[in-house]
């Protein structure tokens, strides 16, 4: 192991994340009832020009009356590059800071962008004082930006987590694309690969969460499926629902089948019993297990656990 290691950030059970345009209160009190470890309210994309400075008080009034019970709450602000950002973040966090778990970032480029809003947003808890610190997230949906993914994965101290943002991505490559997250027929094999992969090593080399974003066909559960279940191979541990079906899928996807919790389990009981006996290695099934297996085992357990606790907590 090297001496160079990065702590990881702050862990958050963030299985499904689901998406709510901030220009429809109604879809808010509906998210606060859903089964979504993660809702993100969102001012950029999902909201039209005219709309933004309303939404933008639409969100401001939700986190503050909705009892958002166990969920992490964060909200997509306007990119850098325009001129709502600066009262998103200021009106936001000032008038409902107290309630707010994460800001995410849209279109993080350089490191520079982070540190901006990592900014702006350690003046104004300093000046209001919360006793709450405000993580921040980055979508990852440029050719820049992931040219720069690695760089901007040490940009702050307040960063969690990191988004691919596929439909924007595209653009930027300028990808013939079929439907958003969906696969291009003409491309052989996972167009999406090599891009999920850098990011998601970025991620884990910086102690960072690595997280999918959005399937655009809510028609199609099953390219849903497909997609997340590729994401959570290469070690992504939730993604984006545009909408609520998704919810579900995502939760299913991202949580370790019982059967796999019950031997990660055993690889660990049976490696404890192996230490005892001043072994480093054991045998379970008939293959080796050992210390690797012991910290794959452990990241399946520590994930069902946060699971069976929010379970718990949920009336």
């Amino acid at each position: 192991m090297s001496h160079t290691r990065y702590e990881p950030a702050r862990q958050r059970l963030q299985r499904s994340e689901l998406a709510v345009p901030g220009s429809n209160p109604g879809m808010m009190e509906k998210a606060a009832q859903s089964e979504a470890d993660y809702v993100f309210l969102d001012v950029e994309d999902a909201v039209a020009p005219d709309e933004k400075e309303r939404a933008r008080k639409n969100i401001i009034q939700a986190l503050n009356d909705i009892d958002w019970k166990s969920k992490t709450i964060s909200v997509r602000i306007n990119g850098i590059d325009t001129h709502y950002m600066y009262r998103d973040v200021v009106d936001i966090v000032e008038q409902a800071g107290h309630k707010l778990d994460t800001i995410l970032i849209p279109k993080a480029g350089v490191p520079a962008d982070v540190y901006l809003v990592d900014a702006m947003v350690t003046q104004i808890e300093m000046a209001k004082g919360l006793t709450n610190r405000i993580g921040l997230e980055a979508l990852i949906e440029t050719a820049l930006g992931m040219a720069n993914v690695e760089a901007i994965a040490t940009s702050s101290r307040r960063l969690e987590a990191l988004h691919f943002g596929v439909a924007d991505y595209a653009a930027s490559c300028r990808a013939r694309t079929v439907n958003i997250g969906g696969l291009n027929p003409d491309y052989p094999g996972d167009q999406w690969h090599a891009a999920l992969s850098r990011m998601v090593v970025a991620c884990r080399a910086y102690g960072l969460r690595a997280i999918d974003g959005p399937f655009g066909d809510f028609n199609d559960p099953d390219g849903y499926i497909l997609g997340a279940k590729r994401a959570a191979a290469l070690g992504y541990e939730g993604k984006w629902a545009i909408h609520p079906s998704q919810i579900a899928l995502a939760n299913q996807v991202m949580s370790p089948p019982e059967k796999e919790v019950t031997r990660a389990k055993r690889v660990l009981e049976a490696l404890k019993e192996a230490t005892a006996a001043g072994m480093g290695a054991a045998q379970l099934d008939g293959r080796m297990i050992d210390a690797a297996s012991a910290r794959m085992a452990e990241n399946i357990v520590n994930t069902d656990n946060a699971i069976q606790a929010k379970r718990a907590s949920t009336p």
